[in-house]
């Protein structure tokens, strides 16, 4: 889960008393949230590892936009105290199924000011629109962006097709990467053993080697972190991944394994 920072304090995370985040309730899930809801009470103790940062800001830059979608906010709401407190100037754009699952609007309001842009799909006035987004930025402005899949995509996307270097985008997926329709199972060649596993189209590499009883590294498990990141010796990558750049994609020579496949029936991974 992000950690929620609402002060607009330069200092403020350095040594904080109390973590806040915010859990929205998944019946679909694999159940964290549920747990969150239905187990935990005031004075139960919880064991947690130390924050790391997935999900890097640029406190030296200007212009920044900042686009969430649903509970997606809780990274976002930080960066916009982050900006805020460095003195740097951003523009806020949260959206959502309806202004009633949205939350921090009022937490929100103060940071962004006029910066606040807000949408709802059960508004027709208020949905939220890339292609609308987009033209009103310019090209080279670092946008960050947190929520669902397809906005994600359709925010990178677009910024890519309108100029935009990949090196200004960053996104963060709170979800782990679900099987796509025709997705198709291939084997997967250890070449520093000559083992061969094989891969259903319902699992991706970094679950089946670990099942192997091999010992991946890995983190995030939704193609954001890089740690991760195989070399490829032979085989062609359907790249899934938020994480490399397009010449590194182009290269064929590198991908994640928690998110990414083969494009045909075998890989050769130097692992």
């Amino acid at each position: 889960y992000s950690l929620v920072n609402l002060e607009p304090d330069p200092a403020a995370t350095a040594a904080p008393e109390e973590y806040l985040i915010a859990v929205r309730r998944e019946e679909p899930g694999r159940g964290g949230s549920r747990f969150m809801h239905e187990a935990l009470g005031v004075g139960d103790r919880l064991t947690v590892s130390a924050p790391v940062n997935n999900f890097p800001l640029d406190l030296t830059r200007d212009g920044h936009v900042l686009v969430a979608g649903g509970i997606g906010v809780t990274p976002i709401l930080s960066m916009a105290a982050a900006l805020r407190a460095h003195g740097r100037s951003f523009a806020l754009h949260y959206t959502g199924r309806s202004r009633a699952m949205l939350c921090f609007l009022t937490e929100m309001a103060p940071l962004a000011g006029d910066g606040l842009h807000v949408y709802a799909d059960d508004e027709p006035d208020r949905r939220f629109a890339v292609d609308r987004l987009l033209a009103q930025a310019e090209p080279g402005q670092p946008i960050s962006v947190c929520g669902p899949k397809g906005m994600i995509d359709a925010v990178v996307e677009g910024a890519v097709a309108r100029g935009w270097d990949r090196k200004d985008l960053t996104s963060e997926l709170f979800t782990e990467a679900a099987p796509l329709a025709g997705d198709h199972a291939f084997a997967v060649e250890l070449a520093q053993s000559g083992r061969v596993v094989q891969v259903p189209a319902d699992r991706s590499i970094l679950d089946v080697l670990i099942d192997e009883g091999l010992d991946p590294l890995f983190d995030c498990r939704r193609g954001d972190c890089g740690v991760c990141s195989c070399p490829v010796i032979a085989g062609a990558i359907d790249h899934r991944d938020y994480y490399l750049d397009d010449a590194e994609k182009a290269s064929g020579t590198v991908m994640q394994i928690c998110v990414s496949r083969a494009k045909g029936d075998r890989l050769v991974l130097d692992l």
